[in-house]
């Protein structure tokens, strides 16, 4: 009997992670591409033979999501499985249009397909949003459990953004562990904050086989979700970050809409910047969507080291990439701690930008007066580096969750901005998992 066609639209993580569980080896199923997009240069690759199991000895093409069509009309591609996330509800609805008008099927898996069950507890935390501060607050039930002492191996949401067959399983327990694996900036950003609070992460491409090796030396698992994405592993508590900077999109965006309604606990993330109806909003969404969830206000405060060099100066503020991207948001902890702090403008660096972080600005026009700090690749960080140190202004303010400086050469002046999740949620999350884990 003929194997069913089928093509995974991704973005190097939800859709190698489908692929893994769910086709991999099934005998019954063709998996005749992969498409990509949201991050760049991962088209042109191929999901490797190593990865892909015996079914694919060549491994399987990755192109770039334009090619959707024609691939769809080349190869009779009976079903298209849709596997990225942080995309509005619409935006996935006119992908579903699209390829039912060519004669296929769309589809979307769910948690009983895509999540690994693992031998220990596990806590996910994931979000509404990208830019949530989902990592602060996983940072903060890390230290959690160890004051616990509960031995902890957090796992990250894949960034596989390099060779994908030496990817398979990553551990990082040292800052010199990103340098072996080359991380990237948008990966460091991740990674290091665990790192330097004296916790092992884990990463890479096999979800499967990174639990494995994280069971063996933690008695928790710590899911640390990215790009608002479902967890990949059967959570023992799931814990959801909201933001209500931008409320309302806890119901406009897929599938944060998902981890809204699936959640135990919900962190509202943010309340001391935010305006007080908009916080009030989240509260009326999260209740008509999960009226069980336990919901917790979060204050989100910014550490600046020398902050006081920032009154009056004109600065440069550099956010975090993918918050300002396809996370949507407008400003970021950088925009904060300016105000805060007295800058007396906010210099636009549009004027200075090249390469291929000019190429961000074209396709993300609405980020104005920021500058992402994009970093997928060594071309894109020197870019980065340039745009920096070319634009006209006193100082920088790093709102990166990295310290920037060791990456790249930073000519001028700068100060990095820190965050963490405030005290007072610390200690609700605290009593409600001593109650469930100890």
């Amino acid at each position: 009997m003929a194997r069913k066609r089928i093509l995974i639209m991704g973005a190097a993580g939800r859709d190698f992670h489908n692929f893994n569980c769910c086709y991999r080896d099934n005998e019954n199923v063709e998996v005749v591409a992969f498409t990509a997009t949201q991050i760049p240069d991962i088209e042109g690759r191929k999901y490797p033979a190593e990865l892909a199991g015996k079914l694919y000895p060549e491994g399987i093409k990755i192109f770039d999501e334009s090619e959707l069509g024609e691939l769809i009309k080349k190869h009779d591609v009976e079903e298209v499985i849709f596997s990225y996330s942080d995309v509005p509800h619409e935006y996935v609805m006119q992908k579903a249009s699209f390829v039912n008008a060519l004669g296929a099927d769309f589809s979307i898996l769910g948690t009983n397909k895509t999540q690994i069950k693992s031998t220990k507890p596990v806590i996910s935390i994931c979000a509404t949003r990208t830019g949530c501060g989902k990592s602060q607050t996983t940072r903060a039930v890390e230290k959690i459990l160890k004051n616990m002492g509960k031995k902890v191996a957090a796992i990250r949401h894949p960034m596989p953004y390099g060779d994908l067959a030496k990817q398979k399983v990553q551990r990082f327990a040292t800052m010199e562990d990103m340098d072996i694996h080359k991380c990237t900036i948008e990966e460091r950003e991740e990674y290091e904050p665990h790192i330097a609070a004296g916790f092992v992460i884990y990463a890479g491409v096999d979800y499967e086989a990174i639990v494995r090796e994280a069971e063996k030396e933690a008695d928790i698992i710590l899911w640390d979700g990215g790009n608002n994405d479902m967890s990949f592993y059967k959570s023992d508590l799931e814990i959801v970050v909201a933001d209500p900077h931008r409320a309302g999109h806890e119901l406009k965006f897929y599938p944060g809409e998902t981890n809204l309604n699936s959640a135990e606990i919900i962190v509202v993330n943010k309340v001391d910047t935010a305006k007080k109806q908009d916080v009030e909003t989240v509260h009326k969404n999260i209740k008509s969507r999960n009226p069980d969830a336990v919901v917790i206000d979060a204050h989100s405060p910014i550490f600046v080291e020398n902050g006081e060099s920032i009154k009056g100066k004109r600065v440069l503020v550099v956010e975090d990439g993918p918050t300002l991207t396809h996370g949507h948001m407008k400003y970021g902890a950088g925009i904060v701690a300016a105000e805060k702090y007295g800058a007396k403008e906010i210099v636009d660096p549009r004027p200075f930008v090249g390469g291929r972080i000019d190429e961000t600005f074209k396709k993300y026009p609405d980020i104005g007066t920021l500058l992402p700090a994009m970093g997928y690749g060594d071309e894109q960080m020197k870019d980065l580096e340039s745009a920096i140190n070319n634009t006209d202004c006193d100082l920088v303010i790093i709102g990166t969750p990295i310290d920037l400086g060791k990456i790249i050469k930073i000519e001028k002046p700068h100060v990095r901005v820190t965050y963490e999740l405030g005290d007072e949620a610390a200690s609700k999350l605290e009593g409600i998992i001593k109650k469930k884990f100890n």
